[in-house]
């Protein structure tokens, strides 16, 4: 694949750049109170029977009259990987492609990224930064009779001849609660002037990842996409010229740039760690059979919800979303209400002088091909709270503050899910920590990690969306 060096240098441009006089950070953390407080939004929890145009069909899936959007389902696994091996759930099935889109623009010789101020139904706080464009098929080809959403025509091929695609992936959704399902991922840059219309705003990349650094306000679909960004690579001599360039002292923001484009100073070569990628979805199996939600094991569904007999992992909730700005401003829906909150959390390590981060191969019953890399603690339901957890919890968990380098609550995507939070952290660890890691996990360079995003179902959306934290500022 040809490098497109320049794109790459203005990405790295704008991660690096906090000044941006058309929304000073400060104005912009004041824009989205704004937004919050202009904005009419009512979330009710109702009754099943009450909901307009859902129902439970024949097979008892739960399923919108049009037969888009999406439908709560029943599955039953079989698989050879972890503890447990054969279970039965609700899963999430969305099998059409959305698209998670941004538009950029040069301005004043810095790129910057169209951004919006977005209610979904599920926000724990209601108003996130979202991409430009955030639409399911079904939205954008207006199936609930609302308005197409603003932007459509740049990602759709009307706007081809003033737009450049900087940026297009299909990126995965959680696999433990979506039926393989996976959305675009695009940025454009445009050339000419643009509207912006009320409740979108420009920012530089190093803003938005200024921003990640509070709770919450960097919405999961924004998150997915800034992770997948290219910034370069580069051999070692150059990166240590860099290096003495600009400081004579290496701080941690120069020392995760230098892990993100370093492409020589790894302890794994990348063939190395495609074969080991290989050897886990070769090593276990993975059968994932349909069968009707009502023939799902220890689950309950009773007209307000869809749980587990013992309260764990998640329910499903029907609600009624009032909501000023949308494009229907009013309908109902289920969502996936947690259980409990969860952590995501890499450990990280300099090895070669370089950090590398702690990966795991992952397998989760909604994955199009077994297993993803995943963070290296991904426990999203709560049980890292049981007596041994999941391996490396507890260096997480019992970690002294001067080692914790990221720690933010970041909520999973409104759409689907109910004002669901995790708790994302980047723990350093000391030189003793060992090497030596257990057969499903591998230490990664930033770099690396960066080029496995480039392809489709390698990284899953929770390592994206800690790797997104990422600043150099």
């Amino acid at each position: 694949m040809k490098r497109d060096y320049a794109t790459e240098l203005d990405f790295l441009k704008s991660a690096l750049t906090l000044e941006n006089p058309l929304m000073p950070t400060e104005n912009f953390l004041a824009w989205m109170d704004e937004k919050k407080k202009a904005v009419k939004v009512d979330i009710e929890q109702i009754r099943f029977s009450e909901m307009d145009h859902w129902g439970f069909a024949a097979d008892s899936n739960l399923r919108h009259s049009s037969g888009k959007f999406f439908s709560i389902e029943g599955i039953e696994i079989d698989t050879s990987w972890g503890n447990v091996n054969q279970w039965s759930q609700p899963i999430i099935n969305q099998p059409e492609i959305g698209f998670l889109g941004i538009i950029t623009k040069k301005i004043n010789g810095i790129l910057h990224f169209l951004m919006q101020a977005k209610i979904e139904p599920g926000n724990i706080n209601f108003v996130q930064l979202s991409p430009t464009l955030q639409a399911t098929k079904s939205n954008y080809t207006k199936v609930h009779k609302g308005r197409a959403p603003l932007y459509l025509e740049y990602f759709r091929g009307e706007k081809s001849g003033q737009t450049r695609v900087l940026l297009d992936q299909l990126q995965s959704e959680q696999g433990a609660r979506f039926l393989k399902k996976r959305n675009r991922n695009i940025i454009i840059e445009v050339a000419g002037d643009i509207e912006v219309y009320d409740n979108f705003c420009w920012l530089t990349l190093g803003q938005i990842k200024e921003a990640l650094r509070y709770d919450n306000i960097i919405n999961m679909d924004t998150r997915t996409v800034i992770s997948g960004i290219p910034i370069g690579s580069y051999p070692t001599e150059v990166i240590r010229l860099y290096e003495t360039l600009l400081s004579t002292e290496k701080n941690y923001p120069t020392s995760l740039l230098t892990s993100f484009l370093d492409e020589e100073r790894s302890l794994h070569r990348i063939e190395e760690i495609i074969s080991w990628i290989t050897r886990q979805k070769s090593e276990y199996e993975l059968e994932v059979k349909s069968i009707p939600l009502k023939e799902v094991q220890r689950w309950v569904r009773d007209d307000m919800a869809i749980y587990h007999e013992d309260q764990k992992y998640f329910s499903v909730i029907p609600v009624r979303a009032t909501i000023s700005n949308r494009e229907v401003t009013s309908w109902t829906q289920p969502l996936v209400k947690s259980a409990q909150e969860g952590i995501i959390a890499f450990i990280i390590k300099k090895i070669k002088g370089v950090y590398h981060f702690l990966v795991q191969a992952k397998l989760e019953a909604g994955n199009f091909d077994i297993v993803e890399l995943a963070p290296t603690v991904q426990c999203l339901t709560g049980n890292y709270r049981e007596s041994n957890g999941p391996p490396f919890i507890h260096n997480v968990l019992n970690a002294p503050p001067e080692q914790v380098r990221y720690d933010t609550l970041q909520s999973e995507e409104g759409g689907r899910f109910y004002r669901e939070q995790n708790r994302n952290i980047i723990v350093e660890v000391n030189e003793d920590f060992p090497l030596e890691v257990p057969s499903n996990y591998m230490w990664i360079t930033l770099n690396q990690l960066n080029t496995f995003i480039m392809f489709n179902n390698y990284l899953n959306i929770q390592a994206r969306s800690l790797l997104s934290s990422i600043s150099f500022t």
